[in-house]
């Protein structure tokens, strides 16, 4: 018995565009002639050369990286990485500053702290429940990195514009909205983003990374936590997450060639969002939970009047083909993760079945 598919919700791992989900199926007891599947076929071979050079080149082109930049594929997730940006770049008396806009930059200031590296928390809008972006920040003069988390998915929030940090380089967490709308590239020495949430499964964290960072690094680091190891191997030191890395190029290729790029990408993400929230804001029975200014494209978070109806939304929501929409445990409520690969057709259907929802129930 076939299931049908639903419309994904999901917060990540997430929805994939289904074009590339058939292409992995068509492939993947044959990939490319080789008789083998891509989770067989050896990291070493010209088949996954092609696959790993053809997803760095697709990235320079979507972000218009230069020559000075190296992409990378690590594994570990974000939450490693928390890890090895302190341990590359803070040692010897260094410091960096840190922006708290919730939980995933909270992790990476822990992990910071945990190395027992000098940070500043910079600003934080722990103040009023993470629910906006802090302005008016003033950057410590001797910061090596300013950190911030670009998107924050269990609270709603997303920087808009990037912060003035002058010549201090910008390092940042951009797991839950990498590849939906252009970047001023100049002004990030470092860039993060676990897979599993914009551009494929989990399993590999892309890292883009400008060359003066890599020349700051200490020589005296353990191999995997050396980002040299993966600028100077081509992310192949050892063998990478090859299936996860050939999924994120296929997700790449689509955004090149079925989407347009990243500035249509920008418009479609703009185009779901506002259709969400603009029926949000006008119904009394849903509320927001993150200030307009600061509000997020990429994940809607909402309450409604009590937690029976929150708990009765999601399931009938499941119910009807509409999957994921349960907020995140340490906040409760309700989130609507709309990523790329989420199609306008499933945030109208959303509109509509909470519309009727309201009218059961409001």
């Amino acid at each position: 018995m076939k299931t049908k598919r639903i419309f994904n919700f999901n917060p990540g791992p997430a929805a994939l565009p289904i074009s590339v989900l058939e292409e992995i199926r068509e492939s993947f007891l044959n990939f490319m002639g080789t008789g083998m599947s891509i989770m067989e076929i050896s990291h070493r071979s010209k088949e996954f050369d092609d696959v790993i050079n053809d997803a760095v080149a697709r990235t320079k082109r979507l972000l218009n990286l230069k020559d000075n930049y190296h992409v990378l594929f690590c594994q570990g997730g974000a939450s490693l990485q928390f890890h090895m940006i302190a341990l590359n770049f803070l040692a010897d008396g260094k410091s960096a500053d840190y922006i708290n806009t919730g939980t995933w930059s909270t992790k990476a200031i822990k992990e910071a702290q945990i190395l027992g590296r000098s940070i500043q928390v910079a600003a934080s809008s722990e103040d009023k429940n993470f629910s906006y972006i802090p302005k008016h920040i003033q950057f410590s003069k001797d910061a090596v990195f300013v950190h911030i988390t670009s998107n924050n998915t269990i609270k709603g929030t997303q920087w808009a514009a990037f912060p003035a940090t002058g010549n201090i380089p910008i390092f940042s967490d951009m797991s839950s909205d990498i590849m939906s709308r252009p970047l001023d590239i100049g002004k990030f020495g470092l860039i993060y983003a676990g897979a599993q949430k914009n551009i494929g499964p989990a399993g590999v964290c892309l890292v883009i990374i400008r060359n003066d960072m890599l020349e700051m690094i200490p020589d005296n680091l353990p191999s995997m936590l050396n980002y040299k190891t993966y600028a100077s191997k081509n992310s192949l030191f050892n063998t990478p997450p090859c299936f996860a890395i050939y999924t994120v190029q296929l997700v790449l290729k689509w955004l090149e060639e079925t989407i347009g790029g990243l500035e249509k990408m920008e418009a479609l993400n703009q185009k779901k969002a506002h259709h969400l929230y603009n029926f949000i804001d006008a119904s009394n029975f849903y509320r927001g939970t993150a200030e307009p200014a600061s509000r997020s494209l990429m994940n809607i978070t909402f309450r409604l009047p009590n937690e029976e109806l929150e708990k009765k939304i999601v399931q009938e929501a499941l119910e009807n083909g509409l999957g994921g929409l349960k907020g995140h445990r340490s906040v409760g409520g309700c989130r609507a993760s709309i990523y790329n690969a989420t199609s306008i057709e499933a945030v109208e259907s959303l509109v509509d079945f909470m519309a009727n929802f309201e009218k059961k129930n409001g």
